[in-house]
């Protein structure tokens, strides 16, 4: 892995390294060859990470700041910028096959809007049945969140009835399209890609024209360009929406009532590739926990990360906000498995050093929110009960997460960096190497990023400044 990551590295920057920072940069990734990313022992190494090792480049659906994401051009160019790693969100299509795309939910991510006013067999599929609301089973209190959440089951007797409403995990996307609804083919066939994350200010030139990927042609891309570019290119693949990817794929014949069509065609596609050992080039990446240790159960071999997601920032204590009284809760607030098995618990559980200790034991690493490793605080906030923005943001400061971490034993890969204005902290100026470079001395082992070549050149200035 660092033989790949090092050289490549070394020789598009040479220019920038004196002699004795090139051999001190080449000496700590030679005493690393064979090690795997944020795997192996803590290396004797310059960097802050788990395994001494360089921070990796994430392609975080590719290089969707510059074009449509999770598709061929937006992959293949994350290669060439020197991603180290392809990041993608997994589905079930109707016909059973893995796809890449972020959203199960149509309209914000692909041109099915502007296809489904020409085509009327596209345009029927609008699922539109409401969805049931369903009491939560755990202590109904304002701590706990909001003590009903919407459920696609409209009928408890027909488990196909989950293919009438669109409720992912509790969100409800009424009047929108599924990708569970459409086979592979017509997914090719009509739909087209496009930009998702601040759509207003990325091109648009290349919209519906890029055609939708399977997860297979994403491994095969990874595949080509580590041949080409001789670097090992890993994959990073979501399991999204796992409650819900299964119930639609039992509902769409995929499995039997009570199994996991989704899990073990996840599975069965890492086996396929040769992708399930420890040392394979790949990630298997997921906010539920259970989905996690279901695939563990099943023989998962490869590495695992645990994502960890939350709901906003508390910028008079720097501290993340995890539980609201809004539906949010039940998408970002906590797994949606614990909010289906009565567990009230927050996403938060996870980053104690107890909750890391259980991520530990079906996981290698960890998929933290960047404001739970830098804590962001703003002095409007600090100084009276006022709220502030993230544009007023004056503090950051790293909090104990990437140090707790390592000392379980668990990679950190943080999420999601992009240039944009708005996603950035006051604090950093409007530079969002500023940004990369604070995570990266903090000791993060991966950062996700919409923008490869930023990225990349923040690492480069990173990697002189620690070999001086």
């Amino acid at each position: 892995m660092y033989t790949r990551l090092c050289p490549p590295l070394v020789t598009k920057s040479l220019a920038h390294f004196t002699v004795l920072g090139c051999g001190l940069l080449l000496s700590a990734c030679n005493s690393m060859n064979g090690s795997s990313p944020g795997s192996g022992p803590t290396a004797s190494a310059a960097f802050n990470t788990l395994d001494g090792a360089p921070p990796l480049i994430i392609g975080h659906r590719g290089l969707p700041g510059l074009y449509p994401e999770e598709t061929r051009a937006s992959y293949e160019n994350a290669a060439d910028a020197g991603a180290d790693s392809l990041e993608l969100d997994l589905h079930m299509t109707k016909d059973c096959v893995l796809v890449a795309r972020h959203n199960p939910w149509l309209s914000d991510n692909t041109n099915i809007s502007e296809v489904a006013q020409r085509n009327a067999k596209v345009a029927s599929r609008k699922r539109t049945v409401p969805g049931v609301l369903v009491n939560v089973r755990y202590p109904a209190t304002t701590e706990n969140g909001p003590t009903q959440y919407l459920s696609d089951l409209t009928d408890p007797n027909d488990p196909k009835s989950v293919l009438k409403s669109l409720i992912v995990d509790g969100e409800d996307h009424t009047n929108d399209w599924s990708i569970s609804d459409f086979t592979m083919a017509e997914l090719r066939q009509w739909i087209g890609g496009t930009t998702y994350d601040a759509r207003d200010q990325r091109p648009t030139e290349l919209n519906g024209k890029l055609p939708i990927l399977s997860f297979q042609e994403v491994i095969d891309i990874a595949k080509a360009k580590s041949a080409a570019t001789g670097r090992v290119i890993t994959t990073y693949p979501e399991s999204k929406n796992p409650i819900w990817n299964n119930a639609q794929a039992i509902a769409n014949g995929c499995g039997a009532p009570g199994s996991h069509p989704f899990e073990e065609a996840f599975l069965k596609a890492l086996k396929d590739n040769d992708l399930n050992r420890k040392e394979a080039p790949v990630f298997v990446q997921s906010f539920d926990p259970a989905s996690l240790k279901y695939l563990r159960s099943i023989g998962l071999k490869s590495k695992a990360v645990q994502l960890v997601d939350g709901n906003g920032m508390n910028f008079k204590t720097g501290e993340t906000i995890f539980i609201t009284d809004k539906p949010n809760t039940f998408v970002s607030g906590r797994p949606y498995s614990w909010t289906v098995a009565g567990d009230p618990r927050s996403f938060g559980a996870m980053l104690t050093p107890a909750g890391l200790a259980e991520v530990k034991t079906y996981a290698d690493g960890i998929g933290p929110w960047k404001p739970q490793a830098m804590s962001l605080s703003a002095a409007p906030a600090r100084d009276s009960s006022s709220k502030a923005s993230l544009a007023e943001v004056d503090s950051v400061t790293p909090t104990s997460l990437i140090s707790d971490a390592h000392k379980a034993g668990l990679f950190v890969h943080i999420f999601t960096f992009r240039n944009e204005a708005k996603y950035l902290a006051g604090a950093y100026k409007g530079d969002p190497k500023t940004e990369y470079m604070a995570f990266f001395r903090a000791g993060v082992d991966g950062v996700f990023t919409d923008f490869t070549p930023t990225a990349f050149a923040a690492r480069n200035t990173y990697l002189k400044e620690v070999a001086r």
